[in-house]
């Protein structure tokens, strides 16, 4: 992994969807480091709503998800997305793009000094390309300001999905998108946080990218049942305990189907987390599985058991 501000090395990403209510994980995806943060957001979406039924009105997320294809597909399923202001990338001291005027209806950009950039091409990454004169560029007084290239031409990139960035970017302008963020940093970021904190999500303990799900999916498991236990003592034993537990065992059954799934040696099922729970011996786990860590303090067993009686019962 090679990003900003993050340490370099081999790395897995949890990408982690949380309900905005009441701060439940919906959702657990595990990909390697070197995977944008964008790529499997759709998809995590719409496999959320086809197997639990969700009725998705807004969503609040981070500037890594500031993408075309992510603000097309928000609007084409009519998500409200709220995301944060993105500061623009480029050399310090350079004319930025939001400097430039945009003439939809001429389809151009405008420049401070009066020239016309015109489209030019659409590339294989479905940007359009709009460039200026090189012959009125050389006499621009703030040409070191606007390019570097070596011809005095400036080309500015406009993605041809960009009406889509610009109409979600503007959510953040409004009272509905700044409550919709301002509650994520409650949610995401909090599940974050407790997730390193209590339940050993700074590191991998496992290899492979099916064991290290697992180990994901059972932290989210844990913390799911501390979080319902607060919520059933403050609302009651109705309708939440049905849908929750209903939650629960979904995410059990996953983490039988990816232990079945997987190669097995001697007929013997892999050893791994869901594989030694489901052996019929039923022996206790090793050491280093660091189940104490995986379920939060020594308070959390409890929540153990009612994890090992779900994988059983399923």
């Amino acid at each position: 992994m090679h990003r900003d501000g993050k340490p370099k090395g081999f790395f897995y990403l949890d990408h982690r969807t949380v309900d905005g209510r009441h701060a439940i994980i919906t959702d657990a995806h595990v990909t390697p480091g070197n995977v944008h943060d964008s790529v499997p957001y759709l998809d995590r979406i719409d496999s959320q709503v086809e197997r639990f039924g969700f009725d998705i009105k807004a969503v609040g997320i981070d500037a890594g998800y500031i993408t075309a294809p992510t603000c097309k597909g928000l609007s084409d399923r009519i998500i409200y997305g709220a995301m944060p202001y993105k500061r623009p990338m480029g050399k310090p001291g350079m004319i930025k793009k939001r400097e430039f005027l945009y003439n939809e209806h001429y389809d151009c950009y405008l420049c401070h000094e009066g020239q016309v950039l015109t489209y030019s091409t659409t590339n294989r990454e479905g940007r359009n390309e709009y460039k200026s004169d090189p012959a009125l560029c050389t006499q621009c007084p703030r040409l070191k300001e606007c390019t570097l290239s070596r011809n005095h031409q400036k080309v500015i990139h406009r993605h041809i999905w960009e009406k889509h960035c610009e109409t979600i970017n503007n959510h953040r302008y409004e009272e509905r998108g700044k409550r919709i963020y301002k509650r994520r940093k409650e949610t995401v970021d909090r599940s974050f946080a407790d997730a390193k904190e209590f339940h050993g999500h700074r590191y991998a303990r496992f290899r492979g990218i099916d064991k290290v799900q697992e180990q994901c999916l059972m932290a989210a498991c844990a913390q799911n049942i501390k979080k319902i236990a607060l919520l059933l003592a403050r609302e009651g034993l109705d309708r939440l305990l049905m849908c929750t537990f209903r939650l629960i065992g979904r995410i059990c059954v996953d983490l039988i189907h990816l232990n079945r799934s997987g190669p097995r040696t001697s007929g013997k099922k892999r050893d791994t987390l869901s594989g030694i729970l489901l052996t019929p011996k039923r022996r206790a786990p090793p050491q280093w599985w660091g189940l104490s860590t995986i379920c939060g303090r020594s308070t959390d067993r409890p929540f153990l058991c009612l994890i090992i009686l779900c994988l059983e019962r399923f």
